[in-house]
């Protein structure tokens, strides 16, 4: 685990910086165009996997001999699905408008992510056979690749291109591809090719409901970037995708704490009172990190676009108030999204599930309404209207289906340490008006904050020191 940890903080900040130097490099209006290019794929990959990278980890961790029993059949499943998603989404590209070059890039960009999807698929044996160090490499092996190739290539003065841009992207994509793939089958051989029909159908039918969700989710975190290219220019798509890639680093700090908690609930689906201690202790542990970083967006945020030498003063102003708007969505995150894990751990993945759907239906909806007239900020405010609803939703259903009381004082507590944060925050910038002196001292202030407002105890800590 801290060797995955390590190699994710070496490689995925690194890889931030390159994205922000690259969009610098060819502008807002060439990486929105690539952008919206690469959300409509990573919309239509479920057609690659339909569940079945998930699928096949689970049963190989519980199962070894699964491999050797049914890899015959799933292999060229999945090289069948991965077929029809190429070809699918470049049918679905072109009934949008793209034609010419674009129909290319976007055949790249599909290439891009169907080598990630089966990279992952094939990385599910390696993780089933628990060797999760050579897992961990593969799993930022293109993205360091990228980084290097492209460093090196800005370094010795080459002109960057998106078509360059995005060949790099691919290059080190399929590597990576090619590497597993004769990794693979040194370790335990060449799989033959055996496909049985009643195999076939075994699995899809066990893998298909995680693709349903799969599809629910990547719809509803994907489509911005797509309408506003579409209905709007490549130019606003730029702009939004500046300050998502932003979102996407902080969330990352949910996605990988929150599985944590998904098991910890799903052991004690049957002891209430247990899940209950975890909720009111799950709920501080995801959301006071994120408060600090939230309240620096809201108060900082132009400072993220540094690399942005090339933007207009306009352009800046208008991916910074973007970026607040998308922080406050992960602000919105940072207090329910916990909820949504005590959900889907207790087996209530149906609801969840229809209540994301229909937030994607409120989001497309809202899209068609505002992203004419507002452009990149209506796609940041309707994403933040959407998890208000989906949020509201995760509430009712928990004080509906589970039988476990909303932690309401803590919400305040933490609520009214967020306003205390802002408070000094606000007469800190007044006061000093230099970004670094205001992010140390508030640091400092926030934990003051925290014991103040009982979101920390100090009986806490010596529990925790007494455990150690």
């Amino acid at each position: 685990m801290s060797f995955v940890l390590l190699l994710n903080l070496l490689v995925k900040p690194g890889w931030l910086v390159v994205e922000n130097l690259v969009q610098n490099q060819v502008g807002h209006a060439e990486y929105g165009l690539f952008a919206a290019l690469l959300n409509l794929a990573l919309i239509t990959s479920v057609l690659a996997d339909l569940g079945l990278a998930q699928h096949t980890t689970k049963r190989i961790a519980s199962a070894p001999e699964y491999l050797a029993e049914y890899f015959p059949t799933v292999l060229p499943l999945k090289v069948a699905l991965s077929g029809l998603f190429l070809g699918g989404t470049l049918l679905v590209g072109w009934l949008l408008g793209y034609r010419g070059h674009t129909l290319v890039l976007l055949g790249l960009a599909t290439g891009i992510v169907l080598l990630t999807q089966f990279t992952a698929f094939l990385r599910g044996a390696l993780q089933g056979y628990q060797r999760f160090n050579i897992d961990a490499v593969l799993s930022v092996l293109d993205k360091a690749t990228a980084i290097l190739l492209l460093l090196g290539g800005l370094s010795l003065g080459v002109a960057l291109t998106l078509d360059g841009y995005v060949i790099v992207r691919a290059g080190a994509t399929l590597l990576t591809f090619v590497t597993l793939y004769a990794l693979l089958t040194r370790l335990y051989g060449r799989v033959p090719y055996r496909p049985r029909w009643s195999q076939a159908r075994t699995v899809l039918r066990e893998s298909l409901p995680l693709a349903a969700i799969a599809l629910v989710y990547g719809l509803n975190e994907r489509v911005d970037g797509l309408m506003l290219e579409r209905l709007v220019s490549a130019r606003e798509a730029g702009y939004y995708a500046g300050a998502y890639r932003w979102v996407d680093a902080v969330m990352m700090y949910l996605w990988t704490v929150l599985p944590l908690f998904f098991a910890k609930f799903a052991h004690a689906t049957a002891r209430r009172d247990e899940q209950q201690t975890l909720l009111w202790f799950g709920q501080r542990i995801v959301t006071v990190p994120l408060l600090l970083v939230c309240a620096f967006v809201l108060f900082r945020g132009e400072v993220l676009f540094w690399q942005f030498t090339r933007s207009t003063p306009a352009e800046l102003v208008r991916m910074t108030w973007c970026l607040k708007l998308l922080f406050l969505n992960v602000l919105v995150h940072a207090f329910f999204a916990i909820y949504s894990t005590l959900l889907t751990s207790t087996g209530q993945e149906q609801p969840v599930s229809w209540l994301v759907a229909g937030s994607t239906l409120l989001n497309i909806s809202l899209n068609l309404l505002l992203l004419p007239r507002y452009g990149a900020l209506a796609a940041a405010a309707d994403t933040l209207l959407c998890a208000l609803f989906v949020s509201g939703g995760y509430l009712w259903l928990v004080t509906r289906r589970t039988g476990v009381a909303v932690p309401w004082a803590t919400l305040a507590r933490l609520l009214l340490a967020f306003g205390l944060l802002c408070a000094a925050w606000w007469g800190l910038r007044w006061w000093l008006n230099t970004w670094w002196l205001e992010a140390g001292l508030a640091s400092g202030l926030f934990v003051g904050i925290l014991f103040l407002t009982g979101n920390v105890r100090v009986a806490e800590l010596r529990q925790l020191l007494q455990r150690k």
